[in-house]
């Protein structure tokens, strides 16, 4: 089964001092700063995908890209402008996708399926997903408000009609990239029914959209009841699951692809699973910017906190951090220091076991990829998008290898020999 990175422009800056916290005075975003698939020697995922939605942003959410990007983008295509070739000389592939999420609440896509193969051919994606519109809700039988249910309907009808129109498109022009059509549901039968009309239509790369709210006795439901009708040479893609503990399951119904964002996102989203390890995860440990911190800044204001105290705090707590992995300060004094910052910053909060927890652990030290080997201990600190993203590489290259333990790609001498674990 392979693994699709979605990109937002996640990039880490190499020339970043953390001791400092500043960069090289010379550097340039696009042309120094790194991909996660450039931090590592051994692969974290098996392809990316690119939204459209994400490209060029829509209605209140932006774009993560500036014009001068997607110029860029546009002109020389994404494999130059991923820079997905690998050291050994092999390329990750990229899906082009819509974005459909982004525009969920519109009566009807934005997007005209023209533009949509024109953005896919332009861009030299190897795969294509059809034009779509989301469902949202789920009922495992019809049993729902008339008005809802023909929502739901149209939404499906008008997904297979814009799939129909996307694969002709894409005969019609015998574009380069291989197409998905796109199946949306809001229970197993009415999924099972969309994958049929797909087959009909000619394809043989099905994307499951929809699913990413679903629980996963739900989704094994739906992908029951497709297997029921799926051709031997259909394949699926699921859009934005990530079920690390189902993926056997789901490949034994015929998944052979996923996306997910969401190793990313933990590490800087999650209030406890920031930092993963091959048989759990860590905590991340928060020591905010004063002057990045909103509710901080809003009670220095309101004259609740004074800022000194909160610069001194903040200061000592790298200091502490800084200490504590040298073997100069005890645990104990890390966490009582840490948490005093934690009652200006958040009193609400309290994470004075979970830090207690990561600090004994000291996982950072089990830990041999490259973050991790060249970050130390700033890669466990919750704060700013430099350590957050880079602990969110490492957590993207830990899934990556549950992933190849899960399926047995990876032996657990191969899984352990860029990431080295202590049981906790």
């Amino acid at each position: 089964m392979k693994y699709f990175f979605p990109d937002s422009q996640d990039l880490v800056d190499p020339s970043f001092d953390f001791t400092r916290e500043r960069r090289a005075v010379d550097r340039l975003r696009q042309r120094d700063d790194i991909y996660a698939h450039e931090v590592f020697s051994t692969p974290a995922f098996d392809g990316l995908l690119v939204s459209k939605g994400i490209v060029d942003g829509y209605a209140g959410l932006g774009s993560r890209y500036t014009m001068a990007q997607r110029h860029r983008l546009l002109r020389d295509g994404a494999p130059s402008f991923l820079r997905t070739e690998r050291p050994d000389g092999r390329r990750l592939p990229v899906i082009g996708d819509c974005g459909a999420f982004t525009y969920v609440k519109e009566k009807l896509p934005p997007y005209t399926v023209e533009s949509v193969l024109g953005f896919y051919e332009q861009c030299r994606f190897d795969f294509g997903i059809s034009v779509d519109h989301v469902i949202l809700g789920f009922s495992a039988t019809d049993d729902v408000d008339p008005a809802l249910l023909n929502d739901w309907k149209e939404r499906q009808e008008l997904t297979l009609d814009l799939a129909r129109d996307f694969l002709a498109g894409h005969r019609t022009a015998r574009l380069a990239f291989k197409p998905l059509g796109v199946a949306q549901g809001w229970s197993p039968r009415s999924y099972a029914e969309a994958v049929v009309a797909l087959q009909k239509m000619g394809y043989d790369y099905i994307a499951l959209g929809g699913m990413v709210p679903l629980k996963t006795p739900e989704i094994i439901a739906c992908l029951r009841a497709i297997a029921q009708v799926r051709a031997t040479t259909t394949r699926l893609h699921l859009l934005g699951v990530t079920r690390i503990e189902q993926v056997t399951a789901f490949a034994d119904y015929g998944v052979e692809s996923f996306d997910s964002t969401a190793p990313l996102r933990q590490a800087f989203k999650d209030d406890k699973n920031n930092y993963y390890t091959l048989d759990g995860a860590f905590t991340a440990i928060r020591i905010p910017q004063v002057q990045g911190n909103p509710s901080l800044q809003k009670r220095i204001a309101a004259g609740q906190i004074q800022q000194e105290k909160a610069r001194r705090l903040e200061k000592a707590c790298l200091g502490v951090m800084q200490d504590y992995a040298t073997g100069a300060a005890d645990l104990e004094e890390a966490v009582e220091l840490l948490c005093e910052y934690e009652k200006l910053y958040d009193p609400k909060k309290d994470h004075s076991e979970a830090y207690r927890t990561t600090l004994a652990a000291r996982p950072w030290e089990q830990c041999s990829c490259e973050v991790c080997s060249e970050l130390g201990h700033h890669v466990i600190i919750f704060r700013g998008a430099e350590r957050n993203r880079r602990r969110g590489f490492h957590n993207i290259h830990v899934f990556y290898r549950r992933l190849g333990l899960q399926l047995g790609t990876l032996t657990p001498t191969e899984t352990t020999a860029g990431i080295r674990t202590r049981a906790v």
